[in-house]
């Protein structure tokens, strides 16, 4: 004798949650999510001390500039900046902690230490 659940047979029901349990599932996938690329984000001279940490004045940046010490783009009298490269500068004055430079003298020792045995 065939199981009744609230009057109804088992048979005409297992259908039906064999259903809500594969559309559960589907909405339970998790979804891929494709990064976007952000478009370059252009600075003038004025956004960029703005931007700037250090709040350096339009003339610390023209001297900079002067010196190529800064990645700029110029047409005509405009000077522009990319934030992507100047983030990459700013980066480039990164002060190792002294456990960095603990590994650093560690590995290099170890590298070495054949020639001195």
């Amino acid at each position: 004798m065939e199981q009744v659940f609230f009057n109804v047979p088992l048979s005409k029901l297992e259908p039906i949650f064999k259903r809500w349990i594969k559309e559960a599932q589907t909405e339970l996938q998790p979804t891929k999510v494709v990064p976007t690329k952000q478009p370059e984000q252009w600075l003038d001279l004025n956004d960029l001390i703005q931007y700037d940490p250090e709040k350096r004045t339009k003339p610390t940046w023209y001297s900079k500039i002067s010196r190529n010490e800064v990645p700029h783009y110029k047409r005509g009298k405009k000077v522009y900046f990319l934030k992507s490269e100047i983030d990459e500068w700013l980066k480039q004055g990164k002060c190792k902690s002294n456990a960095e430079i603990e590994q650093e003298a560690e590995a290099y020792l170890s590298n070495n230490r054949k020639g001195l045995k």
